[in-house]
């Protein structure tokens, strides 16, 4: 069965591949190609890595490379996402099948890989026409979010080759003092309250007992479902993925469920409030005790992967922006994320002061 991502778009003026070089590529290395010209589309949604279709006929695949212009330290590694998926994928089938891995840079201008392609829609702020929206696909979906993650969660890492390229002692220790470094590597404007806040962390900073595998990317627009939404048939941006601590990947999923009550600069931070919002969705409250009825772990102090996780969203989104505001990106989706870092820094500062 096949399945694939949806929502793509011409390829981005500046983000363009060389379709020559990519054609004698995937003909000599990859099989079962028919005969026919290359097409190349861009998938819109994401803002990190560069994700393209490739077509050939009736043959499709996905194609991954880091963004234009510098990346920061250890970030967008194209070869460790390919190994990850490479151990992932026979154990935890919702991760795609990854095909090739090539650190060729005359090929698309950086290393890449080629993956299969997926079938399916993926949801961010609206639902296709094709559904029509009741509650009770709201909660399913929740559902379905819940025990996918739980289910990763218990793939026996001591089964893969994670742990060569994973570090789970002293995990927390080091994102707490790693984000920090990153914050301040991309900062670009003052903002009241950051140093208050990664003191606090650096202070509180907990562990759960048994570490897992994690996404540590996991949402919604991360994930693909099957056209009557029963199922996920997908789930991509592995990039982050370790073995670590199991509810700091809890509190980053967290993090990105926008709910309704949601201050306004939260749930709008991205132009539009996501579909997670709906009635029917789950609270990050009936999220969290879902997942601890189902994998059975202590979320008694989850108040500071909450408060760590709101944290990190703000470094990832201000690395973002520090690459629109260096030049390294003109895409104008990214002009305004400053002042989605801030909101993003307040509501941790709340977090962290019980607030």
């Amino acid at each position: 069965m096949e399945y694939s991502f949806n929502d793509t778009i011409n390829v981005r003026q500046g983000e363009e591949l060389n379709e020559t070089m990519v054609y004698k590529f995937i003909r000599e290395n990859l099989t079962n190609i028919p005969s026919g010209n290359l097409e190349i589309e861009q998938f819109g949604a994401g803002h990190s890595n560069l994700t393209y279709l490739l077509k050939v006929g009736t043959w499709e695949a996905v194609l991954r490379r880091p963004p234009h212009g510098p990346v920061a330290p250890k970030a967008h590694d194209m070869e460790r996402e390919y190994r990850i998926l490479s151990n992932l994928h026979p154990l935890f089938s919702t991760a795609p099948r990854p095909y090739i891995y090539s650190d060729d840079k005359s090929i698309v201008g950086s290393s890449f890989f080629v993956m299969e392609r997926r079938k399916g829609i993926v949801l961010d702020t609206e639902f296709p026409e094709s559904i029509s929206y009741t509650p009770e696909i709201g909660c399913k979906l929740s559902q379905i979010m819940v025990d996918k993650l739980v289910e990763l969660h218990q793939v026996d890492y001591t089964k893969t080759d994670l742990l060569n390229i994973s570090k789970p002692q002293g995990f927390m220790e080091r994102q707490v003092a790693g984000w920090t470094k990153r914050y301040y590597l991309a900062k670009t404007d003052d903002i009241p309250g950051v140093e208050e806040l990664t003191k606090w962390l650096e202070k509180n900073v907990s562990t759960s007992e048994e570490p897992a595998i994690i996404h540590y990317d996991y949402k919604l627009n991360n994930a693909m479902f099957s056209e009557n939404c029963s199922e996920m048939v997908g789930l991509f941006d592995w990039e982050m993925t370790t073995v670590g601590d199991p509810l700091a990947d809890l509190g980053a999923a967290l993090g990105y469920w926008v709910e309704d009550g949601d201050p306004e600069e939260l749930k709008n931070g991205f132009n539009k409030a996501p579909v997670t919002t709906k009635n029917g969705f789950y609270t990050r409250e009936k999220f969290m005790q879902e997942y601890a009825k189902k994998s059975g772990r202590d979320l008694s102090n989850i108040h500071f992967y909450l408060t760590f996780a709101y944290f990190k969203l703000a470094v990832i989104v201000q690395q973002i922006y520090y690459r629109f505001k260096k030049g390294q990106t003109k895409d104008q989706r990214f002009a305004n994320l400053n002042r989605l870092v801030e909101s993003l820094i307040h509501h941790a500062l709340n977090y962290s002061r019980g607030i």
